[in-house]
């Protein structure tokens, strides 16, 4: 446990970037496996309509340096590439 104030400071900012991290990354990840569940389904124009929340979830991981933009852009690239190759 940090003693000096200014560390007991850090360890309160860390934690609540942390949360903040890991909500944004879940979001991401649960708004990927949606789609993916859908196009299993042969539900491919429902899966379609979440490919904008899928860009937006990512977007903002990247903003926020979550994940890194190369990154970003690999991942609405294969996303996009999955649910349009299955027909």
């Amino acid at each position: 446990m940090p003693i000096i104030k200014s560390a007991k400071k850090d360890l309160r900012q860390s934690e609540k970037r942390r949360k903040r991290n890991i909500k944004r990354k879940n979001e991401m990840k649960a708004t990927a496996k949606e789609i993916k569940k859908l196009v299993s389904e042969n539900k491919k124009k429902d899966a379609l309509e979440l490919i904008p929340k899928m860009y937006k979830s990512i977007d903002k991981a990247a903003k926020g340096g979550i994940i890194k933009r190369n990154a970003a852009d690999r991942k609405k690239s294969r996303i996009t590439k999955f649910v349009q190759s299955k027909s």
